[in-house]
């Protein structure tokens, strides 16, 4: 810039002296001749007249101009006339109006680069800008320059927060910014604050979202620190935090020994310094060249040549002749070499080709083997249960077996009466009929002894299940997953009578084992005196005095059959036995039973509701569970196993899917009969498959929860390949999904007339239940409605 403006004086000094020149030459003295020596005002250009110039004003500059042109436009007898040294004033003027405008552009370009020079400073500074995203209200911080454009700050807000720049918006005070504008043109001075709005013209595609939200940040995005320049001159600097983009990694550390304090090694966030620079561009070698080794070889053999030359003759006999081959271009080398390439490429995708028929050999024969899998599996599974079955058929023990074989007796005399009402008729008819009816009542008498004498077998084990539970250890499961196990005083009670009862309870032991087995039983009850112990004691003298008169060990077994009772009512007796009162089914407490005892309108017994079905689609009709059951045997002998087996791995299934799942555990047997019977019609959904013991319920959509109106019966067999639908309206035709849909219907208008149920229906229209059929008219209420009818009745 300093040489542009001597560059310009320059100019305008020559200009200056040219016209000067052009003066002298074009004004003569009155007399005609040439130019004398001018007035002393004129005849100097360094004298006192430049001077006068320079120090004269810009409106005597302006006044002088205008007369300067009012003389321009007088007649040229009026300029003539005028001749002398008032001439020269006229020229004077023109120079010194000359003069004056080159100074004013000197100093009209001064002052331009001065303040070029302090706007270009004062742009480098930064200032606050506290951004506004709207609509959601979230504030960025960032420090800048307040010398850039808005454009600028938009690439910049941009960047950060990943969208495009074209779609953002920003606005002061609800006036919008144009992108040409700088900050300080706004108002903002350095190392000051602001606050914009800024939005997005397209919010739906371009959300303005923060890329690290606000809850996870506690440190500022700009701080302001005061940095001490020279002595006792302080400035303040802005200073924008960098974060990293991830977390710092943990590089050990030390702790001192005698305070104990912890010191961690960190990573820094700043760069290295850097060495200053001494003007030479250093190279290191190491660094661009491999490393060099000497090692000297030695051949084995000396080889030399020699040739034919004055006074010596070498043979050439063993001479080679060699000819130069063929001449090979550059074209032929090309296509020598494109040959070999594809060549190469041949036996390379060959490769690749065996290794991909290879791997989809090897994945059909995996397909294959795992389809045989499942094919085995599910024979032997089909197997097993049919094993299970004839077991339960052949050696019944359980409630569950008993039902089974009265199912099967009441299939079987279905199917002998409707052979004879369809092959007899009359009097024949009526004699099969009675021997149908004979060998029934025979077969039920069997079952009946036999179900007698399992129960005489489980009496056993269920004394021996009690006593067991009354004698284990308090468990219980500590943070790290080990089991922990404690006793009590009263546990170790309830241990010493349970190894007391099994041994009063030993058939075959010796005279003198059982003395002492009586013995410390009468020890043992003569802690606590009663009745019940009196008793005791009279019954073991009794035993011992027979013994010692030689009584048979047969004659006694109903004498110590009475004792081993005596003795089990005596540990059934929470006052001799404290950890039995959590086992018994009558708690001792009198106000539990004031709300929890129900009459039985088939039985005529008090039983606590435990003692009747709690299922929450049926009503309670008064009837406990041997009631119940002992009506079933009598009338529709019904199997609910192969229910209870549904039951139980539709639980399994959602228990793996979520753990939270709560209708299959609100549902019982005779709510799943109820779906599978009257909804399902017994029948798998895809192929008809009608047995009750292969098939399974799952979702109909796997993303939603199971419940009776999202599910679907199918067979073992098809549950795998429905799994793996994504869009059950994609994958199947639309009749096949408004018959399950019109399924569900049922199910959901069953089960909304369930408070339980009711919780847990989706939300749909009134007005589209209102449209749809109603399933069968079964009335049913919850538990605590049936307990409160059977509460009333009671009264």
């Amino acid at each position: 810039m300093s040489k542009q403006r001597e560059d310009e004086e320059r100019e305008v000094t020559e200009e200056e002296q040219r016209e000067d020149e052009e003066q002298e030459v074009t004004n003569p003295q009155p007399g005609g001749g040439a130019a004398e020596d001018p007035p002393e005002d004129v005849r100097e250009p360094g004298s006192d007249r430049e001077e006068v110039r320079a120090h004269r004003s810009t409106p005597d500059v302006m006044e002088e101009v205008e007369e300067a042109e009012t003389q321009a436009d007088l007649p040229d007898e009026y300029q003539t006339a005028g001749s002398g040294p008032d001439c020269l004033d006229f020229t004077d003027v023109l120079e010194t109006v000359e003069e004056a405008e080159s100074q004013a552009d000197l100093h009209n370009d001064t002052e331009q680069l001065s303040e070029a020079h302090t706007t270009e400073n004062v742009g480098n500074s930064t200032a606050t800008v506290k951004v506004v995203l709207v609509p959601e209200g979230h504030v960025m911080t960032v420090a800048f320059a307040i010398g850039l454009s808005i454009q600028e700050l938009k690439c910049h807000l941009a960047s950060e927060l990943r969208v495009p720049v074209e779609v953002l918006q920003i606005s002061v005070d609800g006036r919008v910014v144009e992108e040409k504008q700088r900050l300080m043109e706004l108002g903002v001075r350095p190392h000051g604050s602001t606050r914009m709005e800024m939005s997005s013209t397209d919010p739906i595609t371009h959300p303005l979202r923060p890329v690290r939200p606000p809850e996870h940040d506690n440190m500022p995005d700009v701080i302001t620190v005061r940095v001490q320049t020279d002595d006792g001159v302080f400035q303040e600097v802005v200073v924008e935090i960098e974060r990293p983009r991830q977390p710092k990694v943990f590089m050990g550390g030390y702790r001192h020994r005698l305070t104990g304090v912890e010191y961690h090694h960190t990573a820094v966030q700043t760069l290295p310094r850097r060495r200053p620079d001494r003007g030479v561009v250093v190279f290191s070698r190491d660094t661009q060249t491999v490393e060099l080794k000497s090692q000297a070889q030695q051949c084995p053999v000396n080889v030399s040549t020699q040739m034919t030359g004055i006074g010596c003759y070498i043979s050439c006999m063993n001479d080679k002749l060699v000819a130069p081959g063929n001449y090979i271009t550059a074209d032929e080398h090309h296509n020598r070499r494109l040959r070999a390439v594809i060549c190469l490429q041949s036996f390379a995708r060959r490769w690749l080709a065996q290794q991909a028929v290879d791997r989809l050999r090897r994945e059909r024969d995996r397909r294959l083997a795992w389809l045989e899998l499942q094919e085995r599996r599910r024979k032997e599974e089909k197997e097993e249960q049919l094993r299970d079955r004839r077991q339960r058929w052949m050696n019944p023990q359980r409630r569950e077996d008993f039902n089974l074989l009265y199912h099967a007796l009441e299939k079987w005399r279905c199917e002998e009466e409707q052979q004879i009402n369809s092959s007899l008729r009359g009097a024949e008819r009526k004699a099969a009929l009675c021997l149908l009816l004979e060998q029934e009542t025979q077969l039920i008498a069997a079952i009946g002894r036999h179900r007698i004498a399992v129960q005489n077998n489980n009496y056993d084990k269920s004394i021996r299940n009690f006593l067991d539970k009354s004698a284990a250890p308090h468990q219980w499961r500590a943070a790290d997953g080990r089991l922990i196990e404690m006793d009590s005083q009263h546990t170790i009670r309830a241990r010493e009578l349970r190894d007391l009862y099994e041994s009063v309870s030993l058939p075959a032991a010796s005279q003198e084992q059982r003395l002492h087995i009586l013995m410390t039983l009468k020890h043992t009850v003569k802690e606590h005196e009663c009745q019940l112990t009196r008793d005791i004691v009279d019954l073991i003298d009794r035993e011992v005095d027979l013994m010692t008169r030689g009584v048979k060990a047969a004659s006694l077994e109903g004498l110590r059959r009475r004792i081993s009772t005596l003795f089990l009512q005596y540990i059934k007796t929470p006052a001799f036995n404290p950890e039995v009162a959590k086992l018994l089914k009558v708690p001792q407490n009198l106000s539990q039973l004031k709300n929890d005892m129900f009459l039985c309108r088939s039985c005529h017994r008090y039983l606590r509701s435990a003692d009747f079905s709690p299922a929450a689609s049926t009503r309670l009709s008064g009837r406990c569970r041997d009631c119940a059951g002992l009506d079933n045997i009598a009338r529709s002998r019904d199997d609910f196993s192969c229910y209870k087996n549904i039951l139980k791995r539709l639980r399994a299934d959602e228990l793996q899917l979520n753990e939270d799942a709560k209708i299959p555990f609100l549902l019982q047997v005779e709510d799943v009969r109820y779906l599978v019977e009257v909804v399902w019609t017994s029948r798998s959904a895809l192929h008809a498959s009608n047995d009750l013991y292969n098939l399974v319920f799952v979702r109909w959509e796997r993303k939603r929860d199971w419940s009776p109106w999202n599910c679907i019966l199918l067979s073992k067999e098809e549950t795998s390949a429905h799994l793996e639908v994504q869009d059950v309206h994609k994958a199947y035709e639309a009749t096949f999904v408004r018959r399950i849909e019109h399924k569900h219907m049922l199910a959901r208008r069953h089960f909304s007339q369930i408070p339980v149920m009711a919780e847990h229906l989706d939300s749909q229209p009134a007005a589209a239940l209102g449209n749809q059929l109603v399933s069968k008219p079964i009335v049913t209420t919850a538990v605590k409605h049936a307990a409160d009818t059977m509460r009333a009745s009671a009264r």
